[in-house]
């Protein structure tokens, strides 16, 4: 008997026979199938945190109100005497005030522009040739949003001067919707105390979009004109005078704003002594130069009561008179201890005042 040849199968008839076979198998029988979701275990990394929703993160904020409120009040206390003075005082001291504020906060950025640089580009629009005119534009903003006009939660956009571009081609959310967020954030926080909403509103400055650009300076002159919202006398709380630790960030809620509380009332009291130097200045001021006649003299007196540096063509500018006039008085208070020359320079010369 002739023996039987062994059968052999191409390859797709391989594949055809096994796939029948799957179709006839009952499923738990096919092994390489996966199971049930539920039955298998989550071997997977934890996925990226999610961001905390703005009822949670508003919620931490009132908690940290809560455990600091003794400390709360008594900064509030401190910001309610300032208010008072200023409002008892000549105008002229809010306008320093900004000014030394402006100065320091331009220190914690990284700008660096000193009083006297910063009292040439106010007063009369002089910089130095290396001197970087974006920082200056930047204080500069700042001293006139310290100074006075519509606060921030009226119009944020109008508040910062930062406009989308007519013909933008970024697909990037629009700045103008960024503050609208802001602007919702901080209205859900309306329950809060000023001083708090104002550290608030800082730290979560980049939590809305707005710190692209990384101009702390924005956020700084925002919380420090939302702190004192209900004021009368004073535009801003001071923050950075006497230096800036309240602005630093990290930690919890709670951790900022004990800095905040710390950091607001050491400049509250800095502000207050410089304050009293000025006062008492200005009244042995107007007694010792009452033999002096003409308006010269009054209206250099107030300009030295606003500015924390003066130069001559600065008196000449914002005086009206000579150069010459303001020269010679300048001399004469010199000569009597009542300002001292602080560049130790010939020419370019500033003076401020003496204790």
């Amino acid at each position: 008997m002739k023996p039987q040849a062994p059968a052999f199968h191409d390859e797709s008839e391989t594949l055809f026979l096994d796939a029948e076979e799957v179709e006839q198998s009952p499923e738990g029988d096919l092994w390489f199938l996966p199971g049930p979701m539920e039955e298998e275990p989550d071997y997977l990394p934890p996925g990226p945190r999610a961001e905390p929703r703005e009822s949670e993160v508003l919620d931490d904020w009132r908690k940290a109100e809560a455990g600091h409120a003794a400390r709360l009040a008594r900064v509030a206390g401190r910001v309610g005497a300032l208010d008072d003075r200023l409002k008892r005082g000549p105008e002229g001291w809010r306008h320093r005030l900004a000014l030394i504020e402006a100065a320091d906060l331009s220190w914690f950025v990284g700008d660096r522009i000193g009083p006297d640089r910063l009292a040439l580009w106010i007063s009369m629009r002089l910089s130095g040739v290396q001197e970087d005119s974006a920082a200056l534009a930047r204080v500069g903003w700042a001293v006139r949003r310290l100074t006075g006009g519509p606060g921030p939660e009226t119009n944020l956009s109008a508040f910062l001067d930062r406009r989308d571009p007519e013909n933008m081609v970024d697909e990037a959310e629009p700045f103008a919707d960024r503050a609208g967020s802001w602007l919702d954030l901080m209205a859900r926080a309306a329950d809060l105390h000023p001083i708090t909403r104002g550290c608030a509103g800082f730290h979560l400055w980049s939590l809305a979009g707005l710190g692209l650009q990384g101009d702390r300076m924005e956020a700084a002159v925002t919380a420090a004109r939302i702190a004192v919202s209900e004021g009368k006398g004073t535009v801003f709380a001071p923050l950075a005078l006497g230096g800036a630790g309240g602005l630093r960030a990290g930690g919890s809620p709670t951790d900022r704003l004990a800095r905040w509380l710390d950091g607001m009332e050491t400049a509250c009291l800095t502000a207050m002594r410089h304050l009293d130097d000025i006062e008492s200045w200005s009244e042995r001021a107007e007694a010792e130069m009452t033999l002096l006649s003409g308006k010269t003299p009054r209206a250099l007196r107030a300009v030295l009561t606003e500015w924390p540096l003066v130069s001559a063509p600065m008196g000449e500018a914002l005086t009206g008179a000579s150069r010459a006039a303001v020269q010679r008085n300048l001399h004469w208070m010199e000569a009597r201890g009542l300002i001292r020359e602080v560049t130790g320079q010939g020419r370019y010369r500033m003076w401020q005042t003496s204790k």
